[in-house]
């Protein structure tokens, strides 16, 4: 028996797809920082509540300090700006008929022209983040696979 399970690091939850909550009856793990600026973990918080009142078994971990890519080692300290970066962190997308994506506001078909687009999101590396997480991961996966 296979057991599959989804990670995400960091996710951009900026965009809500019509059947968001239809996913496989596996468990889902979000991951992500208070200090991300790029993908905020606040904006996944809903989504996770719609999970969750679906029934699927989701669980978001923030990490206090942590900018986006908080662990990857290579990564500035403190985190950077990236001044040619995109960040939609201020748009809401919506699905609309079709597979079209909208920029809710506007109503009209999302572009990253879209003045709610940002730039220059900050990247950087959080080793207390990056071992924190490492360690979530490993007791899922161990929990999930019945490893010792």
């Amino acid at each position: 028996m296979y057991h599959f399970t989804l990670t995400a690091f960091y996710p951009d939850c900026m965009t809500t797809f019509r059947s968001d909550t239809e996913v496989v009856d596996r468990p889902i793990r979000i991951f992500g920082g208070a200090s991300d600026d790029y993908n905020p973990i606040a904006a996944c918080k809903p989504y996770a509540a719609r999970l969750q009142a679906a029934g699927k078994d989701v669980v978001l971990t923030e990490y206090p300090n942590a900018p986006h890519s908080f662990d990857n080692p290579l990564g500035a300290q403190p985190a950077k700006v990236q001044p040619t970066f995109e960040s939609v962190r201020n748009c809401r997308i919506q699905e609309e008929d079709e597979g079209l994506l909208i920029n809710a506001e506007t109503k009209q078909p999302f572009t990253y022209k879209d003045a709610c687009i940002v730039h220059g999101p900050h990247t950087g590396y959080d080793p207390e983040a990056a071992q924190a997480a490492k360690e979530s991961v490993n007791t899922f996966f161990k929990s999930v696979f019945k490893l010792n």
